[in-house]
């Protein structure tokens, strides 16, 4: 299986067009919530504060998080991932792909995007800077 790669504005279409797709976000919790998030992504930490690990069972978090959804056969969902610039959602997806899911996709640019000259974040990408949906907890 590949993974596909996307920016969030194909992304946001794509989930648009299919009501199976779910939006999962990899961030932290504090990120999730304070930050701000996709409306109605659903929340799978790949890591968190303090170590900032990926939890070894992350998949098996996937699993449980979609079932409790009420998907049966989470692994045959297309799955799009997002974190805040695109390089944790990329190795979350790896591990969804290890793990046996079938239609996995990143979110390249992440939520946040790259940091500008000043080293802010929200000004170049990402799906705030593309003025895409988000709300804050």
């Amino acid at each position: 299986m590949t993974i596909i790669r996307l920016d969030p504005g194909a992304a946001q279409a794509r989930l648009s067009d299919d009501e199976r797709a779910v939006l999962i976000d990899v961030r932290s919790r504090v990120e999730h919530e304070f930050v701000g998030h996709p409306p109605g992504a659903l929340h799978v930490a790949w890591s968190e504060w303090p170590d900032w690990r990926p939890f070894p069972d992350f998949a098996a978090r996937v699993r449980a998080a979609l079932g409790a959804q009420g998907h049966a056969e989470p692994e045959t969902l297309p799955v799009f991932l997002l974190c805040r610039s695109g390089g944790r959602s990329l190795a979350a997806a790896e591990a969804l792909v290890a793990a046996g899911f079938v239609s996995v996709h990143n979110i390249e640019e992440g939520f946040e995007g790259a940091r500008d000259a000043e080293g802010h974040r929200n000004t170049l990408d990402g799906w705030r800077a593309r003025g895409l949906p988000w709300v804050q907890t």
